[in-house]
């Protein structure tokens, strides 16, 4: 076990105090580089403007306990915001950017969020009238209809920042919304605990290569746990310099690269695969200083980290984990004799991982009872350890079927060979995985059976090189509507007003039915085996 110490203790530690404590070490040093608007942060400067902003939202009455919504793409508002909600007692929840009006609707009102901080172009076109606790919303850059501005709350008053009601390990510090299999998504109750234990994980001995010399170029989203906490909170806390793109895209990506003098970075595949292609194109620098990208949110093709090393001189390491485990459970090794690109790695340290056989996938049984998978053979990957969530928001069901007396049932299937390295080879969960991105079918099956066409619908993701995998929807017909091109085109521009661009399905295909069991469940696999 080459995996069994941490960075630090991370009991009783919170995370905005971690990341002060780094802006009083590094005063002079750059904190965040902002591409979106070319803003250079010193650590000195971010550290100030938290605790102005803590106070601001003390001040206009952020009470512990009260949920702030955070509403941005990658820029140092999200991040000064994010950790100047924690410091002020707030529970920041964290809304992707592209979410259209129904979406943003769900996820106010499911966290009942007293305070939204976003961007005026991100408010276009979406109504927040009627929304039970929100009461004040401030904007960044653009103005929006009955906003304030996001710089008032950075004007000096005299508000005390309250002291911590609980311990870190009973203290929300994130409430990242997860697609679950079925129904919407749920909020996933992060402790302070949960996330500096799991940045202490992979910073600890023999674990990820991430330093605070290193320049770290972020253009995964802030909102989800992989960008927010894999490199957001850990490059913060050791005195890096955060370089952050609004999104991703080789011709900014690759002049960051040279001008910033990147060190590492995260990845998802199909940004593996475009850097691929562009440096078969020449397009890439050649002389630039990236030693090392993090793979996750993904399956990665074995061939794709070969491609890129052989392009570009750039090793791959691959991780694994999941929003309800803060996110990181497994990650790979760069040292030459321990080098396996094609797997997620060992698990980090104080995680505890079984992979239970196929045949004892008992949704009732607790992992003590199941056995083991033989090595190398499949099995459900169950996991414990103190990066794993309190649970669900407000759905103790949903949080008892997959914490099981402790154990963490990931709904993953892996294998473990000879030498402990684990590997993804299939998902129980019927999530698709669009560039990363999980989108929930249930979700996308509901916006469609609202339109008047719709007789009944399912949808799954097709293997595809580019995305990984993109939503197909198999449409069964009301009478009286006739399955033509058209329609396809009307039901996918239904689902494309009403739900985020990845979940919009690609494909519409006409049924006549759509397979179910006895019960009812759709048959999934069926409508896989229509499209390959």
């Amino acid at each position: 076990m080459l995996r069994t110490q941490l960075y630090a203790d991370p009991h009783n530690l919170f995370l905005h105090d971690l990341v002060l404590a780094s802006c009083r070490r590094n005063p002079h040093k750059t904190a965040i580089v902002d591409a979106s608007c070319g803003r250079r942060v010193s650590y000195a400067e971010y550290g100030e403007t938290v605790e102005a902003l803590a106070r601001g939202l003390v001040a206009v009455g952020v009470k512990p306990g009260e949920v702030v919504a955070i509403f941005l793409c990658n820029c140092w508002e999200f991040c000064a915001a994010y950790h100047a909600a924690t410091l002020a007692g707030g529970i920041p929840t964290l809304l992707n950017p592209t979410y259209r009006e129904r979406e943003v609707r769900y996820q106010l009102e499911n966290s009942g969020a007293a305070f939204l901080i976003t961007d005026g172009s991100n408010l276009a076109g979406i109504n927040l009238a009627g929304l039970p606790n929100l009461r004040r919303v401030y904007t960044t850059r653009q103005p929006g209809n009955g906003a304030e501005p996001f710089a008032s709350l950075l004007k000096p008053v005299s508000a005390s920042l309250p002291q911590p009601e609980q311990t870190s390990e009973k203290t929300l510090a994130a409430l990242p919304y997860s697609s679950g299999t079925t129904g919407l998504p749920k909020g996933v109750m992060l402790s302070h605990y949960n996330l500096v234990a799991n940045v202490y994980q992979f910073l600890g001995p023999n674990a990820t290569e991430i330093h605070s010399a290193d320049n770290i170029l972020c253009f995964l989203p802030l909102y989800h746990i992989y960008g927010l906490n894999v490199i957001a909170n850990p490059a913060l806390m050791l005195g890096a310099t955060l370089v952050l793109m609004p999104r991703f895209g080789i011709p900014q990506l690759t002049q960051l690269l040279a001008d910033e003098s990147i060190t590492m970075m995260p990845v998802v595949p199909p940004a593996m695969n475009a850097m691929c292609q562009a440096a078969e194109a020449g397009q890439f620098p050649k002389e630039h200083r990236v030693r090392w990208v993090k793979s996750g949110a993904a399956p990665l093709a074995p061939d794709l980290p070969r491609r890129l090393t052989a392009l570009t001189g750039i090793l791959v390491c691959q991780g694994y984990g999941m929003t309800e485990a803060s996110p990181v459970t497994h990650v790979g090794y760069l040292q030459p004799e321990l080098y396996r690109p094609d797997s997620i790695g060992h698990p980090l340290s104080q995680t505890e991982c079984r992979v239970i056989a196929q045949t004892d996938l008992d949704p009732l049984s607790g992992a003590q009872n199941a056995n083991e998978a033989d090595t190398g053979q499949p099995g459900e990957l169950v996991m414990r350890g103190p990066q794993f969530m309190m649970g669900y928001w407000r759905e103790p069901q949903a949080t008892a079927a997959v914490l099981r007396d402790g154990w963490f049932w990931s709904g993953d299937i892996v294998t473990r060979d000879g030498e402990g390295f684990y590997r993804v080879i299939d998902r129980r969960k019927e999530m698709i995985k669009y560039k990363g991105f999980p989108v929930a079918p249930a979700e996308v099956e509901a916006v469609l059976l609202e339109h008047p066409a719709v007789r009944e619908c399912g949808v799954v993701g097709r293997p595809d090189a580019v995305a990984g995998e993109i939503p197909a929807a198999f449409v069964a017909l009301r009478d009286g509507f006739v399955a033509c091109k058209k329609l396809e085109e009307e039901l996918r521009a239904f689902v494309a007003d009403r739900l985020t661009h990845y979940k919009q399905p690609r494909e519409v295909h006409f049924v006549q039915a759509v397979p179910k069991t006895a019960s009812g469940k759709i048959l999934r696999r069926e409508l896989r085996q229509l499209i390959r």
